[in-house]
C-alpha cells in the first residue's frame, strides 16, 4: 500500500493562499526551496487538483530554460518533469507533462493509487485534498508554517466528520522563522 502525504506552505492561521490566491507571502528561502524539490525527487507519484495543476504547469515546465534560473530551480523543474502526476479536473480537457487527466470520482481513484504498488504519492490543491482527508486516506500532513497572518483566503485544513489524530515525526526550522512539523495519522 503506497502513502499519501499532503503538505504544502500555511501561514500562521491557516492559509495555504490569501484572498485572491495571493501566495506572495510564502517565498521560501534557498534551504526550504532545497526540502520542497527533495520532498519532489522522492515522491513516486503527484496529485494535483486543477487550481495547483495550473499554477505549477504554467512555470516548471520551462523555469530551468530562464537565464536568471538558479541550479536549485534547475534541478526542480527537472524533477518536476519527470515525476509522474494525476490531475483531477472535470473542467480542463488535457494535461502534459508526464501527467495524466482524471475526471471521475477523485476519492475512488485516489484509493485505488494508494492500494496499488509504487513509491509515496504527494496531494496537493486545497479542495483535493479535502476530499481526501474526509475520506481519511492521508496518511501524513507537512505543514510549513511561515510567520504571517494572512486573515482569510484558502484554508489548509478542510472542515472533517471525525477526528483525526496525529502523531508528530518530525519539526525543523527554516530561515526567515519558517517551522515544518510533519504529523502521520494514527489509525
Amino acid at each position: 500500500m503506497r502513502e499519501l502525504a499532503f503538505g504544502m506552505n500555511v501561514s500562521l492561521d491557516g492559509y495555504i493562499a490569501a484572498p485572491g490566491d495571493d501566495i506572495a507571502w510564502s517565498t521560501p528561502s534557498d534551504e526550504l526551496f532545497q526540502w520542497w524539490s527533495d520532498r519532489v525527487g522522492a515522491t513516486g507519484l503527484a496529485l494535483y487538483g486543477r487550481k495547483l495543476w495550473e499554477t505549477m504547469s504554467s512555470h516548471w515546465p520551462t523555469a530551468d530554460q530562464q537565464a536568471d534560473a538558479t541550479p536549485a530551480q534547475v534541478e526542480f523543474a527537472h524533477r518536476w518533469r519527470n515525476m509522474p502526476k494525476v490531475v483531477f479536473s472535470s473542467t480542463i480537457s488535457a494535461v502534459d507533462w508526464n501527467a495524466r487527466l482524471v475526471s471521475s470520482d477523485a476519492v475512488a481513484e485516489i484509493t485505488r493509487l494508494k492500494d496499488g504498488d509504487g513509491g509515496p504519492m504527494d496531494i496537493g490543491g486545497a479542495t483535493l485534498a479535502a476530499a481526501a482527508m474526509r475520506a481519511e486516506l492521508i496518511d501524513e500532513y507537512a505543514v510549513v508554517t511561515h510567520p504571517v497572518l494572512v486573515g482569510g483566503g484558502t484554508p489548509f485544513f478542510t472542515a472533517l466528520d471525525n477526528w483525526v489524530n496525529l502523531a508528530l515525526v518530525e519539526t525543523r526550522t527554516f530561515p526567515g522563522g519558517v517551522v515544518l512539523t510533519r504529523y502521520e495519522a494514527r489509525r
